[in-house]
C-alpha cells in the first residue's frame, strides 16, 4: 500500500477527514467500479452498487490490517457486497436465441463444436455471450465463473477473494461450467427449432 493511501486511511480513522476520504475514494474507484460492473445484479444501477460498496468499505475500514495489500481487502469487501445483492435478487431467466447478436450466435456455434472449451473462449463476442449466460446461473456459480473467466483470476485468487477453499472453488467452477454447457445446448435446440419453422417443407 502506498504511503499516500496509508496517510489517507489514518486521517479518516483518526479525524474523519473528509478530504482524506475523497482522496481514498478517488484511488479506489477504478477497482471498485470494475468489480461492480462485473458482478452487477439484474436491474441494479452500477452507481448504486459502487456507492454501497464504498459505504461498506468505510464502515469497516477500522478492521483493515495494514500489513496486507489494500487492493486485496477492497476486492474481498466489494465482492461480498455484490454477492449479497446477487443472492437477494436471485433470478434465473431463460436466455432466448433472439437475445444473442449475430456474432454471439457464431461464437455459440463454435463453442458447441467443443463444449468443454466453451467457458474458456477469449474472443470478445464469446465473453459477451458468457455474460448473458451468467445471468441464468445462481449467484455463487455466476460469481466463480465471472472471477475465473471474465476477470481471469487464478483459483488461489478466487479462494482469497471469496473465502472459499481452493477445492470448493474448483467444485463450484466445475458445476457452473456444466450449467453453462446445458444452457448452450438448450440454445442450440432453440436454434434448430427456429430453423425448422422457417425452412420450406419438401412436397
Amino acid at each position: 500500500m502506498s504511503v499516500e493511501a496509508q496517510n489517507a486511511i489514518s486521517a479518516w480513522l483518526g479525524e474523519r477527514d473528509e478530504s482524506a476520504a475523497r482522496e481514498l475514494m478517488a484511488r479506489l474507484y477504478p477497482q471498485v467500479a470494475r468489480i461492480a460492473r462485473s458482478h452487477l445484479p439484474f436491474r441494479m444501477e452500477e452507481a448504486d452498487l459502487v456507492q454501497e460498496v464504498f459505504a461498506k468499505l468505510f464502515l469497516n475500514l477500522h478492521r483493515y490490517d495494514a500489513r496486507l495489500p489494500l487492493e486485496n481487502w477492497v476486492s474481498r469487501v466489494s465482492i461480498n457486497v455484490c454477492r449479497d445483492h446477487l443472492r437477494a435478487r436471485a433470478r434465473r431467466p431463460e436466455l432466448r436465441w433472439s437475445d444473442l447478436s449475430e456474432a454471439e450466435r457464431v461464437a455459440l456455434d463454435a463453442a458447441l463444436q467443443a463444449p468443454d472449451a466453451a467457458p474458456e473462449e477469449a474472443a470478445a463476442h464469446a465473453k459477451e455471450m458468457l455474460g448473458k449466460l451468467l445471468e441464468t446461473l445462481n449467484p455463487d456459480d455466476r460469481l466463480v465463473l465471472s472471477l475465473l473467466y471474465l476477470e481471469e483470476k487464478s483459483v488461489a485468487e478466487v479462494a482469497t477473494l471469496t473465502g472459499w477453499s481452493r477445492a470448493l472453488v474448483k467444485v463450484r467452477a466445475f458445476r457452473a461450467r456444466a450449467h453453462v454447457r446445458k444452457a448452450l445446448s438448450a440454445l442450440q435446440g432453440k436454434e434448430q427449432a427456429v430453423a425448422s419453422t422457417v425452412e420450406p417443407q419438401d412436397k
